[in-house]
């Protein structure tokens, strides 16, 4: 079979495979353009018969409970990223089935970590094809090279609810960790001493897998309360020394930048929101966890207290210093994909408007809305931007794959979509002519602050208006190119072969770019 085939160009005039890994793709055809048919997919029907009659489905080991579920050739086999880089079990997943002598699995991870290239030796003699998942550093690596045997596949986070949901990907196995967990299967995130304060992204999992797994290290007693994962969706639990290593699941402090150039990003960028209107009392807004962002809601914090308003919600990837927004009285709730740091965890445990609210019900495309279209405000980042405002947040420069999508993509669709970024890293020009590649299409994109001024797309003429009025240095995407060539001069194009090593998704399932080998 051939990795990839039938090569078309889409909507964005990228070259992208209407084939890969054997299934037909669809092209990207434009934001919105995409309708999807038939219906939402539904694994087999069980029956209690199957299950004891007293609820306790602990059995004695991972090994075990795979056995139980089938494990064999082939299979797509789920995980979670809620353990970030302390995650203990998914490597040891592939060990059983290593062992075992089980060959072509599909990793379906909702995101992979450094702890993860433990999983390469895996990969280079078949046990996993492919991953269709992020990739961050050493796995993204290896993938850029052209080591994988399958073609990888990158969705953001509601796009892989997406996949899901519609039958794009049928989970075979999930294996879903569980800070704490009863015999039943009930489930969640707080309690114990691997507290990750939310399971968001195991939620669609475990609705839609075939089998699922719930491997904890804080086995309580029925029931588990409040539960984010249903029992009556579980088939066996397992219960292990330790699921996490706890220093590695938080980062116990996340920090606001020190970097004089970052907090003028920051200070301008929040100038720049009230100045247009979009900081506003009753607002939404989304911050992420990085130390310009981070110092961007630490200046809206300080603008709200002054002003006496408050943000109605914010959304998160949630960090000390939203909670600290909400204890002060700023923002009135937080709905919480995914806890960042310990001061979030506890919130979960003891604030009732700190809300654990699944991305299946934040971020997926094919629902009935969607949380992002309602905020007000969304701060994200960017490997790289072009002068048509396209966006790329998974290779580098060099054309390295090393990042995942996360629900950047899912992100784009609020209201003002800012993007803080600095004009050039490491003497590398960050506004280019054409982004290495695409992961967002520059119809979404709002707004680009620098250091060296604010670039508003032409689109959004009422914003051009109201950011002159105010005096703030308002520039054109292509002055801040030539500016950044400049100082930096103009970048060499990466060196890249035509084979594809793995194609990006859009929200909607279709294929909006494809990531070329790196020639070595």
């Amino acid at each position: 079979m051939k990795k990839y085939d039938k090569l078309v160009e889409n909507a964005v005039g990228r070259i992208v495979p209407t084939i890969v890994n054997g299934m037909e793709m669809v092209p990207f055809k434009g934001v919105g353009k995409h309708r999807p048919s038939g219906r939402k997919y539904a694994p087999a029907i069980p029956s209690c018969i199957d299950y004891p009659d007293d609820g306790n489905k602990v059995v004695g080991s991972l090994e075990e409970a795979l056995e139980r579920c089938g494990l064999k050739d082939g299979m797509t086999i789920s995980t979670h990223h809620h353990l970030r880089d302390g995650d203990l079990i998914s490597n040891l997943v592939f060990d059983i089935a290593h062992e075992k002598g089980v060959k072509d699995l599909v990793w379906f991870p909702s995101a992979s970590f450094p702890c993860h290239s433990q999983l390469i030796p895996y990969l280079e003699e078949g046990t996993i094809n492919r991953i269709e998942g992020s990739m961050n550093g050493p796995l993204g690596r290896f993938c850029s090279e052209g080591k994988m045997k399958g073609v990888a596949v990158l969705r953001s986070h509601g796009g892989r609810v997406q996949a899901i949901q519609d039958g794009e990907v049928k989970i075979d196995i999930a294996v879903l960790v569980a800070p704490s967990s009863d015999a039943f299967g009930n489930a969640r995130a707080t309690g114990g001493s691997s507290a990750c304060g939310v399971l968001g992204y195991a939620y669609p999992d475990h609705l839609f897998a075939d089998k699922v797994i719930i491997v904890t290290d804080n086995l309580v007693e029925f029931p588990c309360y409040p539960m984010e994962l249903q029992g009556n969706y579980v088939d066996y639990v397992v219960v292990v020394d330790k699921i996490g290593i706890p220093e590695k699941i938080v980062s116990g402090t996340t920090k606001i930048t020190k970097s004089p150039d970052r907090l003028y990003i920051a200070e301008l960028t929040t100038q720049m929101m009230v100045a247009t209107g979009m900081l506003h009392d009753g607002c939404y807004m989304q911050a992420g966890a990085g130390g310009t962002s981070l110092a961007i809601g630490w200046y809206a914090h300080q603008v709200l207290k002054q002003k006496g308003w408050k943000c109605r919600l914010g959304f998160g990837g949630s960090t000390g210093y939203m909670v600290k927004m909400m204890e002060e009285g700023v923002m009135d709730y937080i709905l919480d994909a995914q806890a960042f740091d310990l001061d979030a965890i506890q919130s979960i445990e003891n604030n009732p408007n700190h809300i654990p609210y699944p991305v299946f019900n934040a971020y997926n495309y094919h629902s009935k809305g969607n949380l992002t279209s309602m905020m007000d405000i969304m701060i994200l980042g960017a490997t790289e931007v072009d002068v048509n405002f396209n966006g790329n947040v998974v290779t580098h420069s060099d054309g390295l794959l090393l990042h995942g999508i996360g629900g950047w993509q899912n992100c784009l669709h609020a209201k003002n979509v800012i993007l803080p970024i600095p004009l050039f890293r490491d003497r590398m020009p960050v506004v280019k002519d054409a982004v290495t590649t695409i992961t967002g299409p520059g119809s979404m994109i709002d707004v680009i602050v620098t250091e060296r001024g604010i670039a508003v797309n032409p689109k959004r003429t009422d914003l051009i208006a109201k950011i002159k009025n105010a005096g703030l240095p308002l520039k054109s995407i292509l002055e801040l190119k030539e500016e950044a060539e400049a100082i930096c001069g103009v970048p060499d194009k990466p060196e890249l072969s035509d084979e594809i090593v793995a194609i990006i998704k859009w929200v909607d399932g279709t294929v909006i770019d494809a990531v070329r080998k790196v020639k070595c």
